[in-house]
């Protein structure tokens, strides 16, 4: 039978029939973009988040916390909100079906949207293999402007494109349990309104007032949004979230799987330039092991002037320190030959970090005349080193008048 021809009822399709129409149906949706918008016009968020949450996985409250994570301004796309938009609404009054290509075209306008730069979350796509053919298209596409741009003056609207898989996720009797709890509170907040005739009514979800559509709903999670996000875990950034946790574990969690990493972000050529830097985060593991070691070998190497350090410490800038207790905050300047030694301001700093205190010095040459030149007008001058030191330390809590 022709492959144009249309399949008996009883028989499965092709298995490459479903991709094929996903390749035509993103071609039909792209060429349309193009012709829409150009190809310098089609610029997509840098950063996609597609979310998908078990029913009570606490979608709602941890999507407004991924977003001031990374900095989203625009709120989440919800892709079922998008099938009431006008635009759907016209397609289904002209008796006509919002499938996938209505759905992956209406969706791409959206995110070509201005406030939808800074990046985006997706709610409820990809649904099904076509929606995720085509989202793979879509990243291959953008990657395609990438290169296509990257020497012309629009690079920079064209970045990188980093796609995320974000799954939060409860197990069935822990949804139920929460669908049903939801519900509890709903009738017992819309009791209270109806009651006093103050504040708004809830929505009342069927699923939320009955075990077996609740279990339902969550069954049609696993098997649509689940099933489909899993599948481009072998593609883009994947994200498994135990949302059976409680919220302030549920968020230190979000927060370790997006923390921001160089090599996923920037652009390579960007990335090659930096790499041999150390991050942050490396130094931090071990500064305070590599301080301990420090101050030891100080004690060994140079015990006498260790002892000076500490002497000075103790002696000349701890009374002007505890004074300034209250602000947390004190500049300390000398002239002490002490600190011709770099070693010794070495050994200063890194007392006063092993102690709590953040210090930092700075060098400050002056020049003080000494005398004049009656025949020439020449000023003599002598160079002072002035060493000025900044103490910065928890202040004291007390009320400040």
């Amino acid at each position: 039978m022709p492959l144009s021809a249309p399949a008996s009822p009883k028989s499965p399709a092709p298995p490459d029939l479903e991709i094929k129409d996903a390749q035509l149906i993103f071609n039909h949706v792209w060429k349309d973009l193009e012709v829409e918008y150009g190809r310098e016009g089609l610029r997509f968020p840098k950063e996609l988040i597609l979310l998908g949450g078990a029913p009570g996985a606490g979608k709602g409250t941890n999507t407004s916390f991924i977003r001031n994570l990374r900095d989203i301004s625009a709120p989440p796309i919800v892709v079922s909100a998008l099938l009431d938009t006008p635009e759907a609404q016209k397609i289904k009054s002209q008796g006509g079906m919002v499938g996938d290509r209505e759905v992956v075209g209406i969706l791409f306008r959206k995110l070509l949207e201005p406030e939808q730069q800074n990046g985006a979350i997706l709610d409820g796509f990809p649904r099904t293999k076509v929606q995720v053919e085509c989202l793979k298209m879509l990243f291959d596409e953008m990657l395609r402007l990438r290169r296509e741009f990257a020497d012309g003056p629009l690079a920079a609207s064209f970045k990188q494109p980093m796609f995320h898989i974000m799954v939060l996720f409860v197990d069935e009797a822990e949804s139920i349990a929460r669908q049903l709890k939801r519900g509890r509170e709903v009738l017992e907040h819309n009791e209270e309104v109806k009651r006093s005739g103050l504040g708004e009514l809830w929505e009342e979800r069927n699923t939320d007032f009955n075990a077996d559509l609740a279990r339902n709903r969550y069954r049609v999670f696993k098997e649509k949004t689940y099933d489909a996000l899993v599948s481009l875990k072998e593609i883009f950034h994947y994200h498994f979230i135990n949302a059976q946790a409680p919220l302030e574990k549920v968020q230190q969690n979000i927060i370790r799987e997006l923390e921001y990493q160089s090599s996923l972000e920037l652009d390579p050529r960007t990335f090659d330039q930096l790499r041999d830097m150390p991050l942050a985060s490396e130094i931090v593991r071990h500064a305070r092991q590599d301080l301990v070691r420090r101050l030891d070998g100080y004690m060994v190497e140079t015990p006498d002037l260790m002892q000076q350090v500490v002497d000075f410490i103790n002696h000349k800038m701890m009374p002007i320190i505890v004074r300034h207790a209250i602000s947390g905050r004190a500049d300390i300047n000398t002239e002490d030959v002490l600190f011709h030694n770099p070693q010794a301001l070495a050994i200063l700093i890194d007392i006063f970090s092993e102690r709590g205190y953040h210090a930092t010095a700075d060098l400050h040459r002056i020049e003080i005349p000494e005398r004049v030149d009656l025949t020439t007008g020449a000023v003599q001058c002598r160079k002072k080193k002035v060493f000025r030191f900044r103490i910065i330390f928890k202040g004291s809590e007390i009320r400040r008048g």
